[in-house]
């Protein structure tokens, strides 16, 4: 009974006894929103079980640096954009402590992938790190004013500082996609100008399989592929006979970005420029004007949205065939009509 009372009226021993693991609760619910989401990324990128020789590796070659960086930037920017719009969500319902545990936990990815991203790559421009400083200080506003509106209850400051919040917000969004573009760019160059010179089949293999992965992030991705010149390069693949082991790659890849108008448009331009040298290469020179027949079909396949540029395409097929008619250079070229079908013999693919 002695024992009841005492867990009913407390000392005062007791009672500080109480409020000093109180506290230190608090304290450790508070660290723990601040800490557990980088805690969770870094346990999530390493391996459950790793081999004695790379646990003491830390640098990377250029090529898995690529890799990793790529890896890392499209993860952490979707992380960032669903928390952007989580936040969104709750402040409209005006969730004050759950917006700024969101804010701050936001605001540890910003930091995460920018750190994280800086060391894998050491070609950041001017530009970016400018960026990268303006989105690190936009993120702290944040998180000092949804920290604010866990402060107080007046109803027209948290008013007032909702309106805040919501500028705020749209200036990260618009600071952080600007950044992402730049860094997705950077990277998109770097496979471009590997594929342009690197000679080794292997790593040109590496980065078509990068850009081919990168296709299908979406629509943007492949805009951007188109916009770096990567139709150029795949198409100069695929009219080489010495990188005939890189069609089916190069081929679905070209195909992937030229599901984009930007793509469609570079692809247009290439084969223009194409035809006007055939016509002054002689036969025994002739460059391999199947694969690049077989590369405009497939490519003009998975974009039948894009009805603007039939008409191009078929005048262009129909220069093509005068082309190898004239110079005898594909026998059995009536298994080609100007539409692209063509007959079982194509199966690059």
């Amino acid at each position: 009974m002695a024992f009841q009372h005492g867990l009913l009226n407390p000392s005062p021993v007791q009672r500080m006894h109480l409020m000093q693991v109180d506290s230190v609760q608090r304290w450790m619910d508070e660290l723990m929103l601040m800490t557990e989401c980088e805690c969770m990324c870094i346990l999530q990128s390493k391996p459950i079980s790793v081999e004695d020789d790379s646990q003491s590796e830390l640098m990377f070659s250029p090529q898995e640096n690529m890799q990793n960086s790529l890896e890392m930037l499209l993860k952490r920017a979707w992380i960032i954009s669903t928390e952007l719009t989580k936040i969104v969500q709750k402040l409209e319902k005006n969730k004050w402590r759950r917006i700024h545990t969101m804010t701050m936990r936001t605001n540890c990815h910003v930091r995460s992938m920018i750190k994280e991203y800086n060391t894998f790559t050491k070609t950041s421009s001017g530009e970016m790190h400018q960026y990268e400083s303006i989105l690190m200080d936009k993120c702290s506003e944040l998180t000092d004013i949804t920290e604010r509106c866990t402060q107080t209850n007046d109803d027209q400051a948290l008013s007032s500082m909702k309106l805040h919040i919501n500028d705020t917000l749209t200036y990260v969004g618009q600071y952080f996609s600007q950044l992402i573009n730049l860094a997705l760019m950077q990277e998109i160059k770097n496979l471009v100008k590997q594929l342009e010179m690197c000679d080794n089949v292997q790593s040109m293999e590496s980065a078509i399989h990068r850009l081919f992965s990168l296709t299908k992030e979406g629509s943007r991705l492949c805009q951007l592929i188109a916009q770096e010149g990567a139709v150029v390069m795949l198409f100069k693949i695929c009219r080489q006979d010495c990188y005939k082991g890189l069609y089916p790659s190069a081929l679905r890849t070209l195909a992937s970005v030229c599901c984009v108008e930007e793509g469609i448009y570079q692809l247009e331009k290439t084969i223009v420029n194409v035809l006007k040298i055939s016509y002054d290469i002689p036969v025994s020179q002739s460059y391999s004007v199947s694969s690049l027949i077989v590369c405009v079909r497939l490519c003009l396949t998975p974009s039948p949205q894009l009805v603007f540029s039939m008409g191009n395409f078929s005048q262009h097929y129909s220069e093509l065939s005068w082309l190898i008619r004239q110079k005898k250079i594909i026998p059995g070229w009536a298994s080609y009509d100007v539409q692209g079908s063509h007959s079982t013999k194509t199966h690059i693919i």
